[in-house]
């Protein structure tokens, strides 16, 4: 988040820097950032203490009071939205309280009702790049929107091939997950396709809309079809290192594009 969100911040500024506003960003997003993770961690520790992947986390482990975390994750959070709303703008720290709201509100408890909370869930991902453009003066605006999409796209196909991997975890901990309902992983795999794919023309719209330039386009181009080609290979078997490949070619794609981006800034 915060990563996405200083990416956002240098493409919504107009001319120079300003370093100092910058940092007082981050600042922010990383307080709610941490705050939302934490509200989840509450949220949740009960489905934490019956999956292998989480049992040893603070609070099913016992290491740490349901009430501290609590009294900590509330701090954070309204320290994080209040530093941003005086230090940085009104609409930055809104979009933080969104992002907060609609993970901790909705998605958490959507986890244990529909598999759809993963486009939920997407949208809190892509907000932090919103964040950082309305913190540098960028305005709300069909350039900062394509960075959204590009954002919530990115966030499915590697999700699912993480709730893939981690199947039988979810399943003990009683998420309702794609691939807890999807024995073979036909759908997962068709899914994660059809994600990826709407992903590659959404990718070049910078370019289109004159945020980037042609080197910005065509590394979108390449890192697109590479996600694609990791996905297809998920509808022709959803294997588990077929999963972990997707997974990893998806946390290359996306500091990579944000580097293309930064890289390739126009003037204007």
């Amino acid at each position: 988040m915060v990563l996405t969100a200083a990416a956002g911040f240098y493409l919504g500024a107009q001319g120079r820097v300003d370093v100092r506003v910058l940092i007082e960003t981050l600042i922010g997003v990383a307080l709610v950032a941490a705050g939302t993770n934490a509200f989840n961690q509450l949220r949740e520790r009960d489905v934490d203490a019956r999956m292998q992947r989480t049992r040893g986390r603070p609070l099913p482990s016992g290491r740490l009071t349901p009430r501290a975390a609590a009294v900590f994750a509330a701090v954070i959070s309204i320290v994080g939205v209040a530093y941003l709303a005086l230090a940085v703008n009104l609409l930055t720290a809104g979009l933080a309280a969104l992002t907060l709201a609609s993970y901790v509100l909705f998605y958490t408890p959507l986890k244990r009702k529909t598999s759809l909370n993963t486009l939920i869930g997407a949208v809190p991902g892509a907000l932090p790049i919103v964040g950082g453009w309305t913190a540098a003066g960028g305005g709300l605006g069909p350039a900062v929107a394509a960075l959204f999409w590009i954002l919530f796209l990115w966030q499915l196909p590697h999700f699912l091939a993480l709730a893939w991997i981690y199947r039988d975890d979810y399943r003990r901990g009683g998420l309702v997950m794609l691939s807890v309902e999807d024995p073979d992983g036909r759908h997962t795999g068709r899914m994660v396709l059809l994600y990826a794919t709407a992903l590659l023309p959404v990718s070049l719209l910078p370019t289109l809309l004159g945020v980037t330039g042609g080197l910005y386009f065509f590394g979108a181009l390449a890192l697109g079809l590479a996600y694609a080609g990791a996905s297809g290979a998920m509808t022709r078997a959803a294997t588990t290192p077929r999963a972990w490949r997707l997974f990893f070619v998806s946390i290359i794609y996306l500091p990579a594009l944000l580097t293309l981006m930064v890289l390739d800034k126009t003037a204007a």
